[in-house]
């Protein structure tokens, strides 16, 4: 097994470690808090919130790392055409788009650190949560995952918080 198997090994059991019980992710939403749920299961992951154009624009350019059990979920007004890029954007990421309804409607996974290549999300999305590269592969996040934080108006909420 070479240094990258090694890596994603060490990197699944943190990961492994850190899925929360069923019972775990029935508690309320939180605003530090993004949880999921598919047909692969449930997991949860710590989040920072981008919910304004500077914060958005900031994302997470310059960091080095970002632990396995965290990310940055971008919120926007209304859903929109969105589009990402990994200027400045030192680690690989997984990005999820997700619709208004809290429904991941594509995954791009392992953004190349650096690029300034355009990486498009969708037409209608309002929502984005970046993790670490690899991630969304490895839990087997794909289109129809469905993912639940308080910023989602439970009216439209597929998932909504408190179910």
């Amino acid at each position: 097994m070479g240094n990258r198997g090694k890596a994603v090994k060490r990197l699944l059991t943190s990961i492994l470690l850190f899925l929360a019980p069923a019972s775990a992710l029935a508690e309320a939403c939180r605003e530090d808090l993004v949880q999921l749920r598919g047909d692969w299961g449930q997991a949860q992951f710590t989040v920072e919130v981008a919910d304004d154009p500077s914060e958005r624009g900031q994302g997470l350019m310059h960091r080095t790392s970002l632990p396995p059990s965290s990310g940055m979920l971008f919120v926007y007004e209304r859903p929109d055409e969105v589009s990402f890029w990994m200027r400045n954007t030192l680690i690989p990421l997984d990005m999820i788009f997700v619709d208004d309804t809290g429904v991941v409607q594509h995954v791009h996974h392992e953004a190349v650190p650096l690029s300034e290549e355009s990486i498009f999300g969708g037409d209608m999305i309002q929502y984005v949560l970046e993790v670490n590269g690899g991630l969304a592969r490895a839990f087997g996040i794909t289109q129809g995952t469905e993912l639940r934080h308080p910023a989602i108006v439970n009216a439209k909420a597929k998932w909504p918080c408190g179910s």
